[in-house]
């Protein structure tokens, strides 16, 4: 019970450091101290489907996160600016939207989602469908003038029409969450 309760409150500590931070490095610190929160909850009953989903959950986000510290250092190189909201070189916004779109599960970085859920229980499955999502939509709306709109409406249109096309072909529900996830998240 201690450790579930330190793991949530790390849970709420990393999304109010990414949410309200203007600093690139204490965003992807708090993106960090989420996905090091949740992993033992995915992991928690020791079977080997939760242990992979873990492992894709951890190697996804992983990926993610060190694509967002390469865009951010990559426009402050170009710029001098490490503010979240002076994202301006075109290299570093597009990195930063496949970052984004990988650490929420869009279209064409949808793949971990799926998969991630079936093997977590359910409590967990909703605190990624849910919570995890905040601080990433919440990087998405802070660089939203700066991004592509045309490679973010692509991709929105993309999880709208695949979320909802692959949930009808599913008969478990925790993939049919994540689709329906998946198709929520285009809208």
């Amino acid at each position: 019970p201690q450790a579930k309760l330190i793991f949530i409150i790390s849970l709420l500590l990393g999304t109010t450091i990414t949410i309200s931070s203007n600093h690139w490095i204490m965003a992807w610190a708090g993106l960090e101290i989420n996905t090091l929160a949740i992993l033992p909850m995915i992991s928690k009953s020791h079977h080997p489907r939760a242990i992979e989903a873990a492992t894709k959950y951890f190697l996804t986000q992983a990926t993610a996160s060190a694509l967002v510290l390469f865009s951010s250092m990559t426009n402050a190189w170009y710029t001098g600016q490490w503010d979240i909201t002076q994202l301006t070189h075109p290299t570093s916004c597009l990195i930063l939207t496949s970052a984004i779109a990988m650490k929420l599960g869009l279209v064409p970085f949808h793949f971990w989602f799926p998969e991630v859920l079936q093997g977590s229980p359910l409590i967990t499955g909703l605190l990624l469908s849910t919570m995890m999502k905040f601080p990433p939509i919440t990087l998405l709306f802070m660089t939203s003038p700066s991004l592509n709109s045309t490679l973010l409406t692509c991709m929105a249109l993309l999880s709208a029409a695949l979320g909802g096309w692959m949930g009808l072909n599913q008969t478990q529900i925790r993939k049919i969450l994540a689709f329906s996830s998946i198709s929520h998240l285009g809208w």
